[in-house]
């Protein structure tokens, strides 16, 4: 049974006037979808509005149990799933694998979440009961990107409506499909009530519509750090709540006691991974000076040897990166390193939208694909020589997602992680890890800290409200 069917992907096409879906690694139409527009997000709205209450009245079993059939669906479809995040977004089967089974994980996760307490019975100096219950946010907005756009969109959409909540999507208009009309085509099948979840296919206008509707008081974003500025300084101008999962450039410090072969393997998954397309990715390698040489020249042996191409027709380690302003981007900060000095040990070149795997030795703090989050497969690596001028590089620059340490001495990885500000850390691991029941998020310019997974949700996704309850009307001076 085919999930996804470009004749009726839009059974109501909206106002925004239509445009292709388009396969990156060639450039070809996958079929046409129609933008939303700020009256498809009001009709969305209103309809969300309508929906939410019965659906936050329903017993926490029955909501339970359409998130426990969307991860069935997820498993069940995956076929044609996965085609649809290679074709569309670029991926690697293998990434695309990864995505669909986080996203069954995050429904399973989130169906165990609708039982979870709900609140707390307080102490009160008054003869009353006192205590907190959890009652849902109304109608949520996500923002999802293009990048991993199952997971980005699936870790807000499912806690949101395991809660109690209706949820207004608008995923990246380059991967509507697999990260949008698929979630919600599985929980239509799933048995989700109609009027809950509303895709909106768009760009920053749509976003903008989204975030201004007052229906909305909640919204998840996940997405650059200036578009997530925009977004929080609008959503805060109407006493809104934004959640802000941002950008990043995560380093990976190689201690002198690694062992190179594993750091480099480390390495290279942390920078290349999606064609360096996460948020997560290792943007800066920091090696001791020792290893230094060596890891540059394994690490720039380990790039040359992957293999760049078409995910869909041919077995890859890379794929195209998602179009060509996201190229231009890339090449534009690799030509700056080079000409500030530089060098450039691997990659660097680009057959279309292909870009090879590229490693920039001798970086220092001015050069752009280092101090810059570069969002594609290049990965800058710098010597230093003390634990304290490693801690100080790492902690340099505007962001704070993530980190991984590699060293034989664990209990020193974790020291010096204490010294590094980041929202995720890793000692033996590189810098790109998700699951569904850990907490995600970073700080400083790559977020407001941990806002999904696990009882973040809680927070995320619900207002927490105080009751008491006395067994005669309170008596009162006047």
């Amino acid at each position: 049974m085919t999930l996804l069917d470009p004749k009726t992907w839009q059974p109501a096409p909206f106002a925004g006037g239509e445009y292709e879906v388009v396969e990156p690694a060639t450039g070809e139409s996958l079929g046409a979808l129609t933008r939303a527009t700020g009256e498809d997000v009001g009709a969305a709205a209103a309809s969300a509005e309508g929906a939410r209450a019965a659906w936050a009245r329903a017993p926490h079993t029955e909501r339970a149990a359409v998130l426990r059939r969307a991860g069935d669906l997820f498993r069940h479809h995956a076929d044609e799933l996965r085609e649809w995040l290679v074709r569309e977004s670029g991926s690697v089967p293998g990434k695309a694998d990864f995505e669909l089974h986080v996203a069954a994980q995050e429904c399973y996760e989130a169906a165990a979440l609708a039982s979870r307490p709900l609140g707390e019975v307080l102490p009160s100096e008054q003869p009353r009961l006192s205590y907190t219950r959890r009652v849902p946010v109304g109608v949520t907005g996500v923002i999802a990107p293009f990048n991993a756009p199952l997971i980005l969109s699936i870790r807000s959409v499912a806690p949101a409506l395991a809660l109690g909540n209706a949820v207004l999507l608008k995923p990246d208009p380059r991967t509507a499909v697999c990260g949008g009309l698929a979630l919600g085509a599985v929980f239509a099948e799933a048995g989700l009530p109609e009027g809950l979840l509303h895709v909106l296919p768009g760009g920053a206008e749509t976003g903008q519509a989204l975030v201004a509707d007052p229906r909305v008081p909640v919204i998840s974003f996940t997405g650059s750090t200036a578009a997530g500025r925009r977004v929080g300084e609008a959503a805060g101008r109407q006493l809104k709540r934004a959640h802000l999962e941002l950008g990043g450039n995560s380093a990976l410090i190689v201690l002198a006691d690694a062992d190179l072969e594993g750091a480099v393997a480390q390495a290279t998954w942390g920078s290349f991974f999606h064609q360096g397309q996460i948020c997560m990715t290792t943007g800066r390698h920091l090696v001791h000076a020792s290893l230094y040489d060596e890891y540059v020249e394994r690490l720039t042996a380990k790039a040359d040897a992957l293999t760049v191409g078409d995910p869909y027709r041919e077995r890859v380690h890379l794929g195209p990166v998602i179009d060509e302003t996201q190229l231009a981007k890339i090449q534009g900060l690799v030509a700056a390193s080079t000409a500030r000095g530089a060098r450039l040990a691997a990659g660097g070149g680009h057959r279309g939208l292909f870009h090879r795997p590229t490693v920039l030795a001798d970086v220092d703090d001015h050069t752009p694909a280092y101090a810059q989050e570069v969002f594609g497969p290049v990965a800058p690596v710098r010597s230093f020589a003390t634990l304290d001028e490693a801690a100080a590089l790492a902690a340099a620059g505007p962001y704070g997602l993530s980190l991984g340490i590699v060293t034989r001495d664990t209990a020193l990885g974790l020291a010096l992680a204490d010294r590094i500000p980041t929202g995720i850390a890793h000692i033996n691991d590189q810098t790109v890890n998700d699951e569904a029941v850990a907490p995600f998020g970073g700080v400083a310019a790559s977020g407001t800290g941990a806002r999904f997974g696990g009882s973040a949700n809680l927070d995320a996704f619900t207002e927490l409200r105080w009751t008491t309850v006395r067994r005669e009307p309170a008596d009162h001076p006047f």
